[in-house]
């Protein structure tokens, strides 16, 4: 399959993914409670499943454990999957300490 006849498969990602099976919790800018399972992770961003409607451009606040409260914006959103961009990326030991707990 040729890269041009699926622009948005495209892969623009530096970082890479750790696997995880995590449920959180995130809170839309209109005040709904969002239930989440975060799949993977990196230390900029992460991709969950979300059964909600998220808008690309929204801001989320996304509750995570040993870090607390973080706001992500969806970059995409696409059969009850949405990937995020944190909006700061998190240190190294922050984010090795949060893995950690993802992992349990």
């Amino acid at each position: 399959m040729a890269s041009s006849a699926l622009p948005w498969m495209m892969d623009e990602r530096v970082e890479p993914r750790d696997a995880v099976h995590h449920r959180a919790r995130a809170v839309h800018p209109d005040g709904r409670l969002l239930p989440l399972l975060i799949v993977n992770t990196s230390q900029s961003g992460l991709m969950a499943r979300c059964d909600a409607a998220c808008e690309p451009g929204d801001r989320l606040r996304v509750d995570l454990p040993q870090i607390g409260s973080v706001v992500a914006e969806v970059r995409w959103s696409l059969g009850g999957r949405l990937g995020c961009k944190l909006d700061r990326a998190l240190g190294l030991a922050e984010y090795y300490t949060l893995l950690s707990a993802l992992r349990r």
